[in-house]
């Protein structure tokens, strides 16, 4: 299921072959490769939606790769019949439109509103899909709109659609943005323990790629020496994945001394 490999479970032990690779693949920041295998099979929903979803990540991670994205939405999209997969699509696009604002490409921050919103009119507030909405509403709020009092509870509503469907690995970006929300209020101790859960789960999945920007999140959080062991850490791995995601450089980058 899309839902499953894309809202993060990661990979269990009842995961098909493919499914263990393309997650294998992702984990470790290779996209475009987890993309393709998943070209055979393209022509249904689910796989069309999953890979589409696979390369808008890689614009995140990487701010490259838009056209690309574009492509295999285009067709996800066009693949999409029920309500659900409709849905499913538009957050996605939402979700690109979002990368591609955050990240200065081009400013896209009404579509990625309106797709999100179309998305919302789709998708049951029951369904699995939804916790993955939630949080993508909560960063636009966040990030596009400076409104972090309104991105707080639709984070929360991910975090718990998340956990009440077991989206293990987007649990690890609702702990996260909760935190980083008690960081800006002065609440350490609450902070620290949402960067550490999400830190903890995604050495527990083993994605990599998403490591890196764990561990220099609590660093933020936590005192020296250990904020600067946790920094280091985090450019290690920054370093070992040839510099994803993008956006952590500047994060990374000591302050200069006068």
């Amino acid at each position: 299921m899309v839902r499953t490999a894309m809202s993060g479970s990661g990979t269990t032990a009842g995961d098909d072959p493919l499914q263990t690779a393309v997650w294998r693949l992702r984990s470790r920041g290779c996209w475009t490769d987890a993309a393709a295998l998943l070209i055979p099979h393209a022509t249904a929903a689910a796989p069309a939606l999953q890979r589409a979803a696979l390369l808008v990540e890689r614009c995140l991670f990487t701010a490259q790769g838009w056209a690309e994205a574009e492509d295999a939405l285009r067709t996800a999209e066009a693949t999409a019949h029920e309500d659900a997969e409709r849905g499913e699509a538009a957050c996605e696009r939402g979700h690109l439109a979002y990368a591609s604002t955050v990240l200065g490409v081009r400013d896209r921050a009404d579509e990625a509103r309106a797709a999100l919103g179309r998305a919302a009119a789709l998708l049951d507030p029951s369904t699995p899909g939804r916790a993955l909405l939630d949080f993508r509403r909560g960063l636009v709020a966040e990030h596009l709109s400076d409104s972090p009092q309104s991105a707080g509870p639709a984070y929360r509503r991910a975090h718990a659609g998340a956990k009440a469907h077991g989206h293990t690995l987007l649990l690890s970006f609702t702990w996260r943005h909760l935190a980083g929300l008690a960081l800006r209020e002065g609440e350490l101790d609450q902070a620290r323990h949402g960067f550490g859960e999400s830190l903890r789960i995604r050495e527990e999945l083993g994605y990599l790629v998403g490591t890196a920007p764990a561990l220099a999140a609590l660093a933020d959080a936590q005192p020296e020496p250990e904020a600067a062991r946790l920094r280091a850490e985090a450019g290690r791995l920054f370093r070992l994945l040839g510099g994803v995601p993008t956006w952590l450089a500047e994060q990374l980058t000591p302050p200069a001394t006068v």
